[in-house]
């Protein structure tokens, strides 16, 4: 029998051993990053194995009898995973626990020698916690080898028969408390299947347990392998196999290269729109008009063109004497259109707001024959090559909107200073606000 059971343990190891090449890379990647993970955390478990009234804690004459006897046993259990590194499992043992030579009798005598007991386990429950070495590898989400400890407290009937020993008798069924205590691993074959291999002691909170009342409660063992299957949803991975740390790495990783391809997408488009906006605000025709603005493209240098860059057809001049006296009620017109005046957040688009008042300031150079001198101005914000193309463009729209509302051209300056010519602190948005402006000059 001994070497049958020796047989049996040393034939699960190989099979473990054997499968543990394949199941290496056996989870298929299922994460999705951001959303709730499922996992597996209710497995049952079946197994079988030998029990012996030997432990490693009964001292040298064994307990009540010296020579163990191994006997078949088997066992079940229900569990639930509540955490990577630990659960509550509901066990269920059954067997024969046997012995000989009673050490009450005299060593070597006869009688010893034909002493026995047999303790027939009907029966036991106990509700253990099980501590496993939870899976922190930073690489790997799935372990294939998970450790474990096991303690808890159960009840159970067993029914002693001693044979040969004197003022002994057998006894009929005996419930029982005991504390099982035990050890083991487990080699994960698949996200469902575990080879379950461990050695649990049986303190018993009785003496009699073997049939033989002494000073010390008796205590028997259990080695077993067996088989466990995880339930759960069909892709979940179990989670006493599973590393937080190596997925939270992966899906970090993944969002890093996420980020790395936004931005590089981000930059190709942000020099893609500097290229067209310099294409834009070019001005090929040197006519004085950006291209953008320009309805009348490849006009002819020097040739009048209004605000739509095409060219002016002048009516015959009427002499008139004028006297261009600059009024105060003139610069209120000029002054309420700087006032108003408003673009496009980092733009040279005239917001239609400014509509009304820039129609008095063109209206009063028509009348008057005014000249105009229109200055850009921006804060220190951003480069300072921008700024600089962004004062003129905008100074160039203001020109080009009066002369669209029948302004002659030619008595309109427009300039660009940039960020040269600041009338406030550039350190406050207050200052930022007031230096971002367009200076009209009525000459």
């Amino acid at each position: 029998m001994k070497l049958t059971m020796t047989r049996s343990v040393l034939f699960l190891a190989l099979m473990c051993t054997a499968s543990a090449g394949f199941a290496q890379n056996n989870y298929p990647d299922t994460t999705k990053r951001f959303q709730k993970k499922s996992f597996r955390t209710f497995s049952i478990g079946l197994n079988a194995g030998m029990l012996t009234h030997y432990t490693p804690f009964n001292g040298p004459n064994n307990g009540d009898f010296r020579t163990p006897e191994e006997k078949l046993g088997y066992g079940g259990y229900l569990k639930q995973q509540i955490l990577p590194g630990f659960g509550i499992q509901a066990d269920f043992l059954a067997g024969k626990v046997n012995g000989f030579r009673a050490n009450s009798l005299a060593t070597g005598s006869t009688a010893q020698e034909n002493s026995s007991f047999e303790s027939r386990i009907e029966w036991s429950a106990a509700l253990s916690a099980n501590f496993t070495v939870a899976n922190l590898s930073l690489n790997q989400k799935h372990t294939l080898l998970s450790p474990y400890l096991t303690a808890g407290a159960g009840y159970m009937s067993s029914n002693a028969d001693v044979r040969n020993v004197p003022d002994v008798s057998s006894i009929g069924y005996n419930h029982n408390w005991f504390v099982p205590v035990g050890a083991g691993f487990k080699i994960g074959l698949s996200k469902v299947v575990n080879l379950d291999f461990g050695y649990s002691v049986y303190f018993m909170k009785t003496n009699n347990f073997d049939g033989i009342r002494s000073g010390m409660n008796d205590r028997f063992s259990y080695a077993h392998g067996g088989i466990e299957i995880a339930l759960g949803k069909k892709n979940a991975p179990q989670l006493q196999s599973y590393s937080a740390i190596a997925a939270l790495r992966e899906q970090t990783a993944a969002e890093s290269a996420e980020l790395k391809s936004a931005l590089m997408t981000s930059e190709q488009r942000r020099l893609g729109d500097q290229a067209q906006y310099a294409r834009d605000m070019a001005d090929d025709d040197h006519d004085g008009v950006a291209n953008k603005f320009d309805k009348c493209p490849g006009t002819i240098e020097h040739i009048i063109v209004d605000g739509a860059g095409c060219p002016i057809i002048f009516p015959a001049p009427v002499v008139q004497n004028k006297v261009l006296v600059v009024t105060e009620e003139d610069r209120k017109v000029v002054g309420e259109a700087i006032k108003n005046l408003e673009f496009d957040l980092g733009k040279a688009n005239i917001k239609a707001k400014s509509y009304e008042t820039l129609n008095r300031v063109a209206k009063l150079l028509i009348q008057k024959n005014f000249s105009l001198k229109l200055a850009g101005h921006t804060d220190n914000t951003g480069s300072a090559e921008l700024n600089s193309r962004l004062s003129k463009d905008r100074a160039e729209a203001v020109k080009a909107y009066l002369v669209s509302q029948g302004a002659n051209a030619s008595r309109i300056e427009a300039t660009g200073y940039g960020e040269d010519q600041p009338i406030a602190s550039n350190k406050t948005a207050e200052g930022r606000q007031q230096n971002r402006r367009v200076e009209f000059s009525l000459l």
